[in-house]
Parts: structure tokens; sequence; C-alpha cells
């Protein structure tokens, strides 16, 4: 009756399972408004049940106001509890097409096979048998004292940078980061800075904090700091140690331009340090932090050097902001999961995490290098490397081509994942000629048949 499937097997009770069913039957509108149940006599008889589970079921769907019972009364489903009164608006809530994917040139994924995951579980079995009672309770938004001063030791060792500990704040990775920025510096309606083109998901957050985009273009140099001339923004977002998409490393000129045009502002500069780490010919970018203490924001995460799923990242705040920033982490979530701070802040102190990077910078530059060999074999000299030795991506430039959505929908039809450069883009039609290929998740031999795989297809459809 009514369509109600009982298990007489499953650890869900049976009066649950009836109440479950009825409820989903009128949410979907299978059951409307002002029907009537059969009386618990009724389905009780049906259903093989005792008639008191079938009143403790009815009884659960009052109480939540699924339904409406009166003495003497039928029972009855209740006015405006259905959520399918527009059909259409259910058949427009249809999932986007799946696709098997088995070429993979997505961005930013780091190779994960290669983490010492028995090096990590050592540290957390030690870390989960010393930590104190206290640390067990709220140890307040700025994050673990330990793990502070180890970020900072590791910046000075690896960067150069001088950074106190009272000035680093724990995040949930640097999109968490961003999204507290916005709420600090940001008022709905005012102007952001954007280098164009940039990661759809950074100025995705401004814009949902309800600010207005200004983008300012960026070529293979960075941001070009000459377009600089807005006055009422309330602040900038760069990449300045390695331009996301394009790879570029902004020049000390533009450095003090930016800086220049921050302080006669009365603005904040976010520096989105996402994976400077890793590069491949000299020593890591100094950061624009190391210029300007004053009126830059650092952000920093550890995503891309260890693995996303940890979500640590970190911000290096000026003094006057520490005050506001404990208020909104306070009021958002509180604070990062201690274990995972301490597990970080031991891994970081035994120069474990030193070790891991020094690893990876080898293994990726390998990577980069038989890219690069790839696309020469594949498409000679029809493409251009854009960017610097840097990352866990290159943008290239395929001259006189144009890559969009349609061509994107081609890949994955294919089987191929690829973002156009252009879907990154603020200001449409400034790189259409443009790919990203990302590779650090890649070993050398699914490089070389993915670069070929691609090179297949682009010429099956004319491009080349």
């Amino acid at each position: 009756m009514l369509g109600i499937s009982l298990e007489r097997l499953s650890k869900q009770s049976i009066k649950r399972q009836i109440y479950t069913q009825l409820r989903e039957q009128i949410m979907n509108g299978q059951l409307k408004e002002k029907d009537e149940l059969p009386s618990t006599r009724e389905l009780a008889k049906a259903l093989k049940v005792s008639r008191n589970t079938i009143s403790e079921a009815y009884a659960m769907l009052i109480d939540e106001g699924f339904v409406v019972s009166r003495q003497g009364a039928s029972t009855r489903v209740a006015e405006g509890v259905s959520m399918n009164k527009n059909e259409q608006v259910i058949s427009a809530i249809k999932s986007s097409p799946q696709y098997t994917i088995t070429i993979d040139f997505r961005t930013g994924r780091p190779d994960l096979r290669q983490f010492p995951q028995y090096l990590w579980r050592q540290f957390s079995n030690k870390v989960s048998m010393e930590m104190p009672m206290e640390l067990y309770g709220y140890t307040g938004p700025q994050g673990l004292y330990e793990l502070r001063t180890e970020i900072a030791e590791w910046l000075f060792r690896n960067r150069g940078l001088k950074v106190n500990a009272e000035d680093i704040f724990i995040t949930s990775g640097a999109t968490q980061a961003l999204y507290i920025l916005a709420e600090l510096l940001c008022k709905s309606g005012s102007k952001v800075l954007i280098e164009d083109p940039c990661h759809s998901g950074m100025h995705r957050i401004f814009a949902n904090r309800g600010c207005l985009i200004e983008p300012i273009p960026a070529d293979d140099h960075g941001m070009m700091t000459q377009y600089l001339h807005i006055k009422d923004a309330c602040a900038v977002y760069v990449t300045p140690s390695h331009q996301f998409p394009l790879g570029g490393i902004l020049p000390a000129s533009r450095r003090a331009e930016l800086i220049r045009f921050a302080k006669e502002n009365g603005i904040y500069i976010i520096e989105d340090d996402y994976d400077s780490e890793f590069r491949y010919s000299g020593d890591p970018v100094s950061p624009l932090y190391a210029m300007d203490q004053q009126n830059v924001v650092y952000v920093g995460t550890f995503s891309k050097s260890l693995f996303p799923a940890l979500r640590i990242g970190y911000v290096i705040l000026p003094q006057q902001l520490h005050e506001r920033w404990c208020d909104v982490r306070t009021y958002m979530d509180v604070q990062n999961p201690v274990l995972q701070q301490a597990i970080l802040a031991e891994f970081m102190r035994t120069r474990k995490l030193d070790r891991h990077i020094k690893k990876m910078r080898r293994i990726y530059g390998q990577r980069r290098l038989v890219l690069l060999e790839s696309l020469r074999e594949s498409f000679g000299d029809k493409c251009l490397p854009c960017g610097d030795a840097a990352g866990l991506h290159i943008a290239v430039d395929f001259p006189g081509m144009r890559f969009d959505k349609d061509f994107q929908e081609i890949c994955l039809r294919n089987g191929i994942h690829i973002t156009p450069v252009e879907k990154h883009c603020i200001v449409k039609d400034r790189h259409v000629s443009k790919l990203l290929f990302g590779y650090g998740h890649l070993e050398p031999d699914e490089i070389r048949m993915n670069v070929h795989a691609l090179y297949d297809l682009m010429k099956k459809i004319s491009l080349v």
C-alpha cells in the first residue's frame, strides 16, 4: 500500500522506514496537499505490522508538520510541504554530463603517490600520544603556536623572510584565507583590482562578497602595473612569484610601482604565493611581502607541497588587521583541527618538509622537461611555452588557434581534460590561443602518451 516497501532485516526500524518513505512521497509530490492517508488499522493490515508501529510513524510525521490529524478526522497531508510544485525547476537541476577522463592535464595537482604516508602516520601516532590535554579544547583563531613558529623558521630558510610568529594566522587553506580577507578588506560595492587572467575561483570569492571586480591585464611578466589608475579600490589581488595562469614573475620595477600605488591609496595588496616553492631554475622567488610588511598580506598554503586534503594554509597579517581577523575567524569556525596542526609542526621541525619539497622539486622539474620535449615532438614550432620554469603547470600558446568552450567540450567527450586559459579570463578574447597543461600528477610516460593523444585529436578536428 502507498508503494511502501519494508526491509525486515534492515538496521533501520520498521517505523522509521515507513516514516521516511511517506515523507519522501509528500516532499516529491506523490502524496499531494490534503491527500488522505490510510487509517492506522488499514495500513497496519496491508503492511503486516502492528498498529502501534503505524501510529508511531504517523506521530513522527505529525510532529514535523508533514501531516495533520484532528480528533475524529482522517490524517491528511499538510499544506505547503511539497518540494515538487514546479516540474520545470526540477528538470533544470540536472547534473552535467559525466565523462570518463583518461587523459588529465588539470592544473594544481601534486603527485600524491610520492607523499611519505608512513612518515606522516608515525608523526600522527607520536603527536596523538604526546599532545597535552589542554589542546583538546579551544586553542583560538590564530592557530597552534608551535606550527606558526615552524612556518616562520621555514619561511626564513626557504624565502629569506624574517617573520614574527605572532603575525602568522593559520587557515583552512588559501581559499578560506581569501574569504576572510574579502570580509575584512572589502565592502559590498567596492572595487577589487585583480590581475587578468586569474584563477576563476579566486575572483569569484570577491564577487560573491559583493565586490566589483576591476581586471588589470597581465602579460608574460605578471600584472601590468601601468594600468593601476583606479582611485576607489579596496584591495589588489596578485600572484607575483608565479602568475596564475600565465606563469610570469613580477619584475622589481612593477613590484615597486604596485607598492607605491597601495601606499598612496591606503589599500592592501593580497599576495597569493600558491606554488613558488617549486622553481626549477635558481632559488625560489622572494615574495612581494619582503618589500613591504605594512601594505602586503601574504597568503601561503601546503596543498601543493604536501597534499590538498590537509586543508592548512596561513596568512601573514599586518598588525592593524590582527584583532579584526580574530573576530571574523572566531565566529566563522574558531580554529583548524589542532591534531593536524601539531603533526605538520613536527613534520616541519624535523625538516621532513624541506626534504620532501627538495625531492618533489627534482621530480616535477624532470616532468616539466618531458612535457616540453613532448610538445616539441608533436607540435614542433606551432606551440610556444609561456612563463617561468616553476609550478605544476605550463601555459602554452598555439598562435593562430582558438580554444573555447566548444573545444573543451570536444576534448571532454574524447576523454581529455584540458583547460583553455580563456576560462580564467575576466575580459575575454585576449588569450584564446593558449592552453594550460598540468603535469605534476603525471608520470613521464603518461605525459608523452597524453600529449600525443591531444595532438591526434587536434589533427582530427583540423586544428593542426
